[in-house]
Parts: structure tokens; C-alpha cells; sequence
């Protein structure tokens, strides 16, 4: 029984620390979105996410609610319009987003079938 009660423990703090993750996981995916929507806009300056710190820190202390999701603008050399979005690397963040995204996503339904396990072995 008070196993049980320790998965139910270890697997509520993993769902916070994933689900913490797909937020950032979301944030830099729609960031990064708008940035290669305006990949022709003069002037534009690419924008960028940050939260993997923040999670990290957070897991540390054991208090998920310090996770933050900051974006900052990219410090990236401009071109000739004054833009610096470069398509290319804003693919490549798309493509890396997208794949930690269902990564996370699997780690989700792991904790989901972990914490049904135990609540079977309860019943």
C-alpha cells in the first residue's frame, strides 16, 4: 500500500515536470511559427523560447510552479532588411520541437499506464 502511494507521489511530480515541458514544448513551436511567417518582413527580428533552465531548476527544488517560459528576441545577425530569421534554422527548431514534443507526449501516457497499474494493484 504505501508503495503504491510513493508511484502515485513520483508519477504526479513526473506529469507536472512533463506537462511543464509540452507547455515550453508548445511556446517554442508557436514562436517559431510566427518567425517563419514573417521570414520576408523587413525589420523583423526573430524570437526565441527558453524554459528547459527554468524546468531543470524547478525539478531541483521540487516546486514545479518556478517553471517559467521566457522568449527574448534572437541576437542572430540581421540581413539587408533588417530581418534575421533564417529559415533554415527556424526549420530545424520545428522539426526538433515537433519530435520533444512526442517524446514528452510518450512519457505522459507512460506515467498514465504507471499510474493505472497502481491503482489496480489497489483495488
Amino acid at each position: 500500500m504505501h508503495l503504491n502511494r510513493a508511484v502515485r507521489i513520483m508519477s504526479t511530480f513526473a506529469m507536472g515536470a512533463v506537462n511543464a515541458a509540452l507547455n515550453g514544448l508548445a511556446a517554442r513551436q508557436r514562436i517559431a511559427a510566427q518567425n517563419m511567417a514573417n521570414a520576408d518582413t523587413p525589420g523583423y527580428i526573430a524570437g526565441r523560447v527558453n524554459f528547459e533552465d527554468s524546468l531543470r531548476s524547478a525539478m531541483d527544488t521540487g516546486n514545479l510552479a518556478d517553471v517559467a517560459i521566457t522568449s527574448a528576441t534572437s541576437d542572430e545577425p540581421v540581413n539587408l532588411n533588417g530581418n534575421n530569421v533564417s529559415v533554415d534554422q527556424e526549420n530545424l527548431t520545428l522539426i526538433e520541437t515537433g519530435l520533444k514534443f512526442q517524446l514528452m507526449t510518450e512519457a505522459m501516457n507512460n506515467q498514465f499506464r504507471i499510474l493505472k497499474a497502481s491503482i489496480r494493484r489497489d483495488s
